[in-house]
């Protein structure tokens, strides 16, 4: 399986391909459009998000809410775009109306400079636009698609906000899916510990008010994962290098962990190994988590731990300095609407792209073709696993 994506943040719409999907899948719409408006909550947003209602369109490779085995084609339409027609007309010749948004003062911690050096833009918006967290629409649409998938093999998961700047809200969550998914929904930070939510959105206001922004920390849990996905072979068939390169491909994400993961540096061996038993009717298990789900690149069919660091927004409302890229002035850098933070919506994306790497690797090791030969597949691989 694999998928793309193509479109701008202030474009007509973003589409999204996913290719190797069986035939035989049946989809949920309005799941796919919860978890779309789900990515559009949180505390922290800004104002694009009154202004979009993001849902999914399905224009290919679906028939009846099943899958038929052909690319499936998605498009989140971008309602912004009235707005923006003339500027971002695709076909339109330049013309002084549509350069009036030109960026030429790049954002510190954003792609707009390199960006704009390496592919020889003079108008930074043409940097922006592509690189813009808006994209990641259009990827939770394609991870709603796959955790469906997942779903229907019985492996669950979830995302979640574990630390929102400074403030940690969560030391030890429970490895339980449907308790974290409960407990997250109440709440408008996707946080475990509920008694944090008035401190952080004290946080979260003090920092608005001061124009600056914030990061935090993600964690992806995945539970039912049968173990022997990825390989010890080579080094790019590794499922958990394969994970921590997905997750840094999201905008804004600056650190990965599986299980403790730095933790882990600074503990003995006999505090970090995951001690192995047998039960008779369950197989092989282990003790403990603390290596989240992988030992030797494969999973080993304990829950699956990944935390992502999110860096704060690079847009400020009290700008950085920058320097005119026409002019070579020094000057206060462009500020585009953006959020104070956007580590909830995160949480929604860093758990699209887990489900999305699972969803292959699950593809990559059984006969994808058809749905229900890939379930019998599944069941006797896992009997299989059980009786060694």
């Amino acid at each position: 399986m694999n998928y793309l994506t193509a479109g701008e943040s202030h474009g007509l719409q973003l589409t999204g391909i996913i290719e190797g999907l069986p035939a035989g899948l049946k989809l949920d719409i309005d799941a796919i459009n919860a978890q779309l408006a789900a990515r559009q909550g949180g505390y922290g947003r800004g104002s694009r998000q009154k202004i979009e209602h993001d849902e999914v369109t399905i224009v290919g490779g679906v028939r009846h809410k099943i899958t038929m085995g052909s690319p499936i084609a998605l498009v989140v339409n971008n309602r912004d775009h009235a707005h923006w027609g003339k500027i971002m007309d695709p076909t339109a010749e330049e013309d002084a109306e549509n350069t009036l948004r030109q960026v030429n003062r790049p954002r510190p911690g954003h792609a707009d400079l390199v960006g704009g050096m390496k592919y020889g833009h003079r108008d930074l918006r043409n940097v922006l636009e592509r690189s813009s967290a808006r994209e990641t629409a259009i990827r939770v649409a394609i991870g709603a698609v796959c955790k469906q998938f997942l779903e229907q093999l019985g492996i669950q998961l979830v995302g979640y906000v574990q630390q929102i700047g400074a403030v940690s809200a969560d030391d030890q969550a429970p490895l339980d899916v449907a308790k974290i998914q409960e407990t997250i929904t109440s709440n408008d930070l996707r946080i475990v510990d509920a008694t944090k939510v008035d401190e952080i959105h004290d946080l979260i206001d003090k920092t608005k008010k001061d124009g600056d922004t914030l990061g935090g920390i993600i964690r992806v849990v995945a539970t039912n994962v049968p173990a022997g996905l990825g390989s010890y072979i080579s080094w790019d068939t590794k499922l958990d290098a394969k994970l921590a390169g997905a997750v840094m491909g999201m905008n804004a994400m600056k650190g990965v962990e599986i299980g403790d993961g730095f933790k882990a540096a600074t503990s003995f061996g006999s505090q970090v190994m995951d001690e192995i038993d047998w039960h008779d009717g369950d197989g092989f298990t282990r003790g403990s988590d603390h290596l989240g789900g992988f030992e030797g690149g494969m999973t080993n069919g304990m829950p699956i731990i990944v935390k992502a660091a999110m860096k704060p927004i690079p847009t400020l409302y009290k700008p950085l300095q920058s320097v005119d890229v026409n002019t070579k002035e020094v000057k206060k850098a462009s500020v585009e609407r953006s959020d104070t933070t956007a580590i909830v919506p995160a949480s929604i994306v860093i758990e699209s792209i887990v489900a999305i790497e699972l969803a292959k690797a699950i593809t990559d090791t059984f006969d994808a073709s058809n749905m229900d030969r890939l379930k019998a597949q599944l069941a006797a691989y896992k009997d299989e696993l059980t009786n060694y």
